[in-house]
């Protein structure tokens, strides 16, 4: 390393305090090990006493529009002045203005990508951010992310590299479950499911609630959908003439949902396409609840089927149904899948190795 600490400037919104822990914790952790650490964000950030305490400069400024000159001159200013050796960016807006920022300055830039998909060798946008020569590396959330832009250049490249954004399990611990057989008047044989997700395309709701209607129908299985726009006519319809319209439940959006998870006794997520590593199933798994994946890249990479959860094939109802009517026999096993779920994250996703392998990486460009 150089013979001051290495200076580091991130660029990103910490104004959810849950929703961006994991990343949060990176740095806090290399502010521990003498990183000198910068942090650019919203002023109304949740994370900003926290950064302070350990030692970490926040500025509340976070740029807002994309290509703006005074944006792009305040942060070279900043570079400039603070002789930053790191410029690591964390989203659209930080991204297109902070390599333009960089610009023949003695600075690396990194960037963070936590999303397989809409990166193209061939669409003219890419070159604006992560296929930009200006860009030193990109730190990825899975395998499957790093796959994918390595595939977007014409030669062999070194710019992507795999760093899982990883959790400390004890975060989890102080979430009591909700008893849902009893808020909800259910059996107490009763198989729970839970799926948490924003109702978007690539989630597959509609292949899990397929799934549900070729359960049968003396099996007492309820599912719990939590998130916005889960109730859509589409969603409802396809359970319309199903005797497993009276199994679904919608939660709607809540505030306790990890309340919700930790109550269940599986946790479903049928995404088909797009995911990275998926926080809701890495929480749901820090809760020992077990977890049926699809195995897309990515989220493939978290789960060992059999061992830690149940993956199946992705945009299949059949096999879902399948997994699901396993965990409704297999009561004892499911709790077992749960508890190693628990410890593959404890080993393989903890936040202690991510703070490390970032550590490594930033000290690999600056020596």
């Amino acid at each position: 390393m150089k013979d001051h600490p290495t200076k580091v400037l991130v660029i990103s919104d910490y104004r959810d305090y849950h929703s961006t822990r994991p990343e949060a914790a990176i740095y806090l952790g290399l502010a521990r090990m003498g990183f000198e650490v910068t942090v650019m964000t919203y002023p109304e950030a949740t994370w900003k006493q926290g950064f302070e305490s350990a030692g970490i400069r926040v500025v509340p400024w976070h740029p807002t529009r994309k290509f703006d000159r005074r944006e792009i001159k305040k942060i070279r200013e900043f570079l400039t002045e603070n002789k930053i050796d790191i410029l690591h960016l964390y989203n659209s807006v930080a991204t297109v203005n902070g390599i333009r920022a960089a610009r023949g300055l003695p600075v690396k830039v990194l960037l963070y990508r936590g999303y397989t998909g809409n990166i193209h060798w061939w669409d003219p946008t890419a070159y604006l951010k992560y296929l930009h020569p200006g860009v030193d590396k990109i730190v990825c959330n899975s395998h499957g992310v790093e796959q994918l832009i390595r595939r977007q250049f014409f030669s062999g490249t070194d710019k992507p590299v795999t760093i899982h954004k990883g959790h400390d399990v004890t975060w989890y611990d102080g979430y009591e479950a909700i008893d849902l057989r009893q808020k909800f008047k259910l059996p107490e044989n009763a198989l729970l499911l839970v799926s948490v997700a924003n109702n978007r395309r690539m989630k597959g709701i509609p292949h899990l609630l397929k799934a549900m209607t070729q359960l049968p129908e003396e099996l007492p299985i309820y599912l719990f959908l939590i998130g916005r726009d889960m109730d859509t006519p589409g969603n409802l319809n396809l359970l319309k003439k199903s005797p497993a319209r009276d199994k679904v439940i919608f939660a709607g959006f809540r505030k306790d949902v990890l309340n919700f998870v930790a109550g269940a006794d599986a946790f479903v997520l049928p995404s088909v396409k797009g995911e990275s590593l998926t926080k809701s199933v890495i929480e749901a798994m820090c809760l020992e609840v077990a977890p049926i994946i699809t195995a897309i890249p990515g989220n493939r990479e978290l789960v060992e089927h059999g061992s830690s959860g149940l993956v199946v094939e992705p945009a299949n109802p059949a096999a879902l149904r399948d997994a699901i009517v396993w965990f409704f026999h297999n009561r004892e096993a499911g709790k077992k899948l749960g508890r190693q779920a628990r410890k593959r994250i404890e080993k393989v996703f903890n936040t202690k190795q991510t703070v490390e392998k970032m550590a490594k990486l930033y000290q690999s460009l600056v020596t």
